[in-house]
């Protein structure tokens, strides 16, 4: 791996600072953001109890586009992770790889933002901020702080991840057994055993319960900051998804027996301190603000991490500008993460984020399911069995078509301006990329 200032030599104990539980930590902080706290309301309302059952087939999904991308990790050993190793895979389709670039970066800024706008929304509610611009200027700062933290030292950011990945655990846990506790789980049991429900909302739920577990993927851009990453690689991502969906599973079932269906229906992203002000008072609306917070503030801090490599790297094929490569003590890429700091806060400042949003999740799927081809095209070399790349493959096709069928039934217009995202984002990869050179 090539950079600016590749002259310089930087000691190997200070390239690889980042062990398994710091692995699992940036796995986590991306998937645990944002998106538990609204996500909860969708599925509620269209599949009522069986939300729960929904989340553990999003998982069960997660695990299958985790499969493929562990596979090329340890067979490429390259950080570049969906580009890299698409463009390894596929060494004659430059624009495509090229465009795939583009669209992933992007996808990463729009997630930035929600995080961002995500963290100053409960922020704003816990200090009484009312005005726009009064939860505008906290998200930039949350963002600059973060950049700051990414930039001065790897190992700092990952110290501080792991702080805030397993305290904001332990407090989802335990609102999570707070809530169990209030509510009455044998009347679940038999209100689930009894409960009607058309496949096809299951799978269409469980489909967009899938953009929870954006973020596994993150590990993969610390291959050459990881000790032992052929090991510590997959293995963080294996747990990472699988603590992921058991929060996830276990705080739902929580919501549902003690928060009514209106309350998670009409509150959304807020449902669960509204529910918790409700149940258990001020106390439990302070303890559900905070867990958002810190799992807003490590997603922040992980897809910064993660993401700022990816453009490194992408840059250093010249898809974007070259200087994007330049790295700080020989591996942190300074620019690229105040760049992808910058962009996301352009698009705080402009407002409407669902649709950039929606964007970021359909990227996710529809790159995951790349990544399962890839691992198909080469399973001998990466020592996969066929049956679970062919498996691979037939679950995201499935979770892919339910995404656009929901868009496309509910909300026709957002279905257009993503499509219109993608035409954009591709052509202008194809021109800036004219002179697309692939890294030595």
């Amino acid at each position: 791996m090539t950079n600016l200032n590749s002259s310089k030599k930087t000691p190997a104990s200070a390239l690889r600072p980042l062990g398994k539980a710091e692995l699992i930590a940036i796995a986590l902080g991306g998937m645990i953001g944002g998106g538990i706290f609204s996500i909860l309301g969708v599925s509620v309302t269209m599949v009522g109890k069986a939300t729960p059952i929904a989340i553990a087939i999003g998982g069960v999904l997660a695990f299958f586009a985790a499969y493929s991308y562990a596979k090329l990790a340890v067979y490429y050993k390259d950080e570049g992770a969906t580009y890299s190793f698409f463009k390894k895979t596929f060494m004659q389709h430059k624009k495509s790889t090229a465009a795939i670039g583009w669209l992933i970066v992007f996808g990463y800024i729009s997630t930035l933002a929600l995080y961002a706008y995500t963290f100053s929304t409960y922020f704003s509610s816990l200090f009484g901020f009312t005005e726009v611009w009064q939860t505008k200027v906290v998200a930039i700062g949350v963002l600059v702080f973060f950049a700051i933290v990414n930039y001065i030292s790897v190992n700092g950011m990952g110290k501080i991840e792991d702080l805030l990945v397993y305290t904001k655990i332990l407090i989802l846990l335990t609102i999570s057994g707070l809530f169990i506790n209030k509510g009455d789980f044998s009347s679940f049991l038999s209100t689930l055993s009894s409960f009607q429900i058309q496949s096809s909302s299951l799978i269409i739920v469980a489909a967009l319960t899938f953009v929870a577990f954006e973020g596994f993927q993150l590990v993969i851009h610390a291959y050459e900051e990881s000790i032992d990453p052929d090991k510590n690689v997959p293995q963080a991502i294996y747990w990472a998804i699988f603590l992921a969906a058991l929060i996830y599973v276990v705080l739902s079932i929580g919501a549902i027996l003690t928060i009514p269906e209106n309350i998670l229906i009409r509150d959304k992203e807020f449902a669960l301190a509204a529910g918790a002000t409700e149940i258990l008072g001020p106390i439990g609306f302070s303890i559900v603000v905070v867990g958002a917070l810190l799992a807003t503030s490590s997603a922040i801090n992980g897809t910064l991490f993660g993401a700022s490599r990816l453009m490194a790297v992408i840059a250093e094929d010249k898809v974007f500008p070259k200087i994007l490569c330049h790295r700080r003590k020989g591996h942190i890429p300074d620019y690229a993460i105040f760049l992808m700091a910058f962009f996301a806060i352009i698009f705080i400042l402009l407002g409407a984020l669902q649709s950039i949003i929606e964007f970021g999740s359909i990227t996710f799927i529809i790159v995951s399911f790349l990544m399962a081809f890839s691992n198909y095209k080469i399973r001998d070399k990466t020592q996969t069995h066929s049956v679970l790349a062919i498996l691979a493959m037939v679950f995201l096709i499935v979770g892919a078509s339910s995404i656009l069928y929901y868009e496309f039934i509910h909300d026709f217009k957002q279905l257009l301006i993503i499509i219109g995202l993608y035409i954009v984002l591709t052509l202008s990869s194809w021109i800036f990329s004219r002179g697309y050179v692939y890294s030595e």
